[in-house]
Formats: C-alpha cells, structure tokens, sequence
C-alpha cells in the first residue's frame, strides 16, 4: 500500500478531488483515480468524498494506493511485430481490429494477451499487475504502442505522455476534399450528450484539445492527411475530423462510411505512424516508426493509379 498527502491551497480551491489529484502527480490517470475513489481509497480530512467533490483551502487529502493485484489474464503465443525492444521497454506495431487490453467482450486476443507472453514480466498499471500498457489506441486504429516492461519505464512514460514531451503523427485518409495545405483544430472534446460510445467536439464540459494537420493528397473522393495531436483525448483524431467535415474513411461511427461507387475501407482509416520520445531511463532519443499498413497503402495505390490512368 501506497499513502500519498496534499494540502489544498487557494489556488486549488473549488477544483474537483479528481482533477486536483491528477495534476498533483503524475503515476496514476485521471481513470484510475476515480475508481480508487469509488472505491475508498481517498480520503478528505478524514472522511470519504465524491470524484466531484469542490476543494477547499486547507483540506488535507490522502491517497492510499493498494498494491497491484495478481492478473486473471492468460498469456498468448500471438506473433507481435515488435519495432524496438530493450530490458525497459517496448514498442509493438498493433494491427487493426485488436484490442489493446482484456475488457467485457474482448477476453482474449487482445495485445496484452500477447505481451504476456512474450515478456517474462511488466509493469502494473490500472491497479492490476503485468499488463504493462502506457496508452492505447482503437480496436481499429493501427500502429505504434509503447509498452513499459517495469515501474521505472512506466512512471517516466506516463509522465512524458502528461507532460506532451511525446511527439506523435498519424496518418489518415478522409472523406472529401480538404481545401486547406494545413491547419489546426482545438475543439474541446467531451462524452457524447445521448451516445454514449461517442465523443463530441465542442462540448460544454471538454477537455482542451490540439491537432495540428497537413494534406499529403487529394483524390476525388478522399483526402490523405498527416496529424500531429499536441493532446491525447479519446477518440481524438476521429471526432476532430468529423468536426471540420471530413471523418476518417470508413469510421461509421464518425460518419466517414464510404458511399457511392468507391471502394470500400472495412475500417477506420487511421494509423499511428511515428513516435518520438526520449528513452525512459538513459532520455536517449528514440524515433519509432511503422509503416503504413497494406490496407491503406493498397487503396491509396488504386486510386493514384486512376488518376494517372485517366486520359
């Protein structure tokens, strides 16, 4: 068991517990401290208080963190294609349509499932031991993951993803043509008012939100984007674009289905091309990077070749 004290102070006052707690240090997500909140583990002079709770100057505020618990979750012989690998870390370029991490209906097959495998031991995360996961991305986006393989390596990443000193690009094709060589979108993002498995721009209650993008393309029907996040919400990349009308090709539940008689993308065309990061323990410079996967290369190839085949 961990025990970690704050003082409020009234620069702090009327913050929600929650957001305090997480801005206060840097080991344990926003996610994970609501739930050791549900749970009890939080303390506001002496007595239990909610997530929403409004800080006042002078609370005092104690965070027991338990250890982590032994994993429920099997191992899995799952080929990886591991882009780096050292004692500390490691970085997997994740296909499209798995799962990061075991959730209700994704058991098994998920990465971590194939982590577990092959590394002898990872770090804890979320409470649970071993699953060693520091971000993640959406069943259906492809590309670079990190993974730390020990508590050092976990806590320096998660700090680096907090502090934005990791630069991240993606790249994507969107439906329509985008007019403009470049440009930014800062719409907060925040939970969809009535769907609840979706986020939505501009929300009253979002979260500041930064991505920088460049158009590498334009075809009739798509556009080929570079994107630079400078934050890290959920379902980022995807709600910004379908907020400035150019959903993702083939993210339905974005809007960016494919219609007319264009071919079809059987998922959501986006991919996490490139990391850059210090290295967690020696802040060496890593540039990792994958590939942009067959699907994406393949459609983007057929319609290049339309447009040079086109008298």
């Amino acid at each position: 068991m961990q025990r970690l004290e704050f003082s409020v102070d009234s620069d702090h006052k009327t913050q929600r517990l929650d957001v305090f707690l997480s801005e206060s240090q840097d080991e344990l997500s926003r996610s994970r401290l609501k739930k050791l909140i549900e749970q009890g583990h939080v303390s506001v002079n002496d007595s239990p208080a909610p997530a929403k709770y409004k800080l006042k100057a002078g609370d005092k505020i104690i965070l027991n963190v338990p250890a982590p618990s032994t994993a429920q979750i099997g191992a899995e012989p799952i080929s990886l294609n591991i882009i780096y690998e050292d004692e500390v870390m490691l970085a997997v370029n994740k296909p499209a349509g798995m799962v990061v991490h075991p959730a209700p209906g994704h058991g098994s097959g998920t990465l971590v499932n194939a982590l577990l495998s092959h590394c002898t031991d990872l770090s804890g995360i979320g409470g649970v031991e071993r699953p060693g996961i520091v971000h993640r991305l959406d069943k259906d986006t492809s590309g670079v993951v990190l993974v730390a393989k020990n508590e050092i390596a976990h806590r320096a990443l998660a700090r680096q993803f907090k502090s934005r000193e990791i630069k991240k690009t993606y790249l994507a094709l969107v439906r329509g043509v985008v007019k403009t060589a470049s440009g930014t979108i800062g719409s907060s993002i925040g939970r969809h008012k009535t769907n609840r498995k979706k986020m939505a721009a501009d929300t009253e209650r979002g979260r500041q939100a930064q991505t920088r993008y460049e158009v590498v393309e334009t075809f009739g029907h798509f556009s080929y984007l570079r994107l630079f996040p400078k934050t890290g919400r959920t379902h980022q990349i995807r709600v910004h674009l379908a907020s400035i009308h150019h959903p993702v090709l083939g993210d339905a539940l974005y809007g960016g289905k494919v219609t007319g008689p264009y071919q079809k993308m059987p998922r959501q065309a986006l991919h996490a091309h490139r990391i850059e990061t210090p290295h967690p323990v020696s802040t060496k410079p890593l540039i990792l990077e994958a590939p942009l996967p067959p699907d994406m290369a393949d459609y983007l190839m057929k319609y290049r070749q339309n447009l040079t085949s086109t008298p």
